[in-house]
């Protein structure tokens, strides 16, 4: 097995055509398909199902390609790192919970490099594909939160997909609405308070369980409730019906706007958010993902 039948593996499976990889890859397609049935011959595998209208995974190749991406992703980090040859574009991701600071962080980072030679991607996602990006190194660096309700089924997941949890800060939740709300003006607001109103949260999937709830105290019986998949429609919400949602209090005005604020949300037990980064453990990382890391606690004022 080497590393040029991993990159091939990659390529095939992104285009989905053995004649586009080759054209990619610069090989004969021959030679690709050659490498390929050695490769699934040594590793005692099918990777790929052959048909008249291209190739798609197998089960076992599915799984083969988390690891095969890993490695790849893992030797250019490497090669980065320590002999600065590469010629292709570098690849750096993000994946995130929809936090405002996150791509916020991002966009200082991004402007530390020229975009002309490296490529870049963030993604507001739902909580359970920023663990799937980390684990497959599509992003390096996922951005959840944990607490006391979420932290053990979280950390096992994060465990069973071979990712650490990086804590940047605690916080206590706020009820995150627009300035013309009628409880705009409250010091506290408390959960009674709120009943008259739409709780917002973002949507998780149909299987999604409580624990990956963005919104802290996602067990609660919220009398109305709606779900957004994006911040700018929750941020419309808010505004067209009076809608709120809970969140850490830490809000990037120049990206949000200044229409909208954070008010502390009365609760009985101190509930706390612990904001953090997961990566692949024993991972190195690219320069990219250490300036994101220290962009991140620059804003954070860690």
């Amino acid at each position: 097995m080497t590393l040029q039948q991993l990159k091939y593996v990659l390529a095939i499976a992104e285009t989905g055509s053995m004649n586009k990889a080759a054209e990619q890859l610069y090989v004969s397609q021959p030679s690709l398909t050659a490498s390929v049935q050695e490769l699934e011959k040594e590793t005692e595998i099918k990777i790929f199902n052959r048909t008249g209208r291209g190739v798609t995974l197998t089960n076992d190749g599915a799984e083969f390609l988390l690891y095969a991406r890993q490695v790849v992703g893992q030797f250019d980090i490497l090669s980065e790192k320590y002999t600065g040859k590469g010629k292709i574009k570098k690849k750096f991701g993000v994946s995130t919970q929809h936090y405002s600071f996150a791509v916020k962080a991002f966009v200082e980072m991004v402007k530390k490099f020229d975009t002309a030679k490296y490529e870049f991607a963030v993604r507001e996602t739902k909580t359970a594909e920023i663990i799937s990006d980390v684990a497959t190194l599509r992003s390096e660096i996922g951005i959840i939160y944990l607490n006391d309700f979420n932290r053990k089924s979280l950390t096992k997941l994060l465990k069973s997909n071979g990712l650490e949890f990086h804590a940047l800060t605690k916080c206590s939740p706020y009820v995150y609405l627009w300035k013309g709300h009628p409880l705009a003006n409250q010091d506290k607001i408390s959960f009674e308070q709120l009943a008259d109103y739409p709780c917002l949260s973002f949507e998780q999937g149909d299987n999604s369980t409580f624990y990956l709830a963005e919104e802290i105290l996602s067990t609660n019986d919220y009398q109305r409730t709606i779900k957004a998949n994006d911040r700018a429609t929750m941020l419309n919400l808010m505004i067209g019906l009076n809608g709120y949602t809970l969140c850490s209090g830490i809000i990037c005005e120049e990206l949000n706007g200044s229409d909208y604020i954070a008010v502390p949300f009365e609760t009985e037990n101190d509930e706390l958010m612990e904001i953090g980064y997961i990566t692949l453990k024993n991972v190195i990382l690219s320069k990219m993902a250490e300036i994101y890391i220290s962009e991140l606690k620059e804003y954070l004022g860690i």
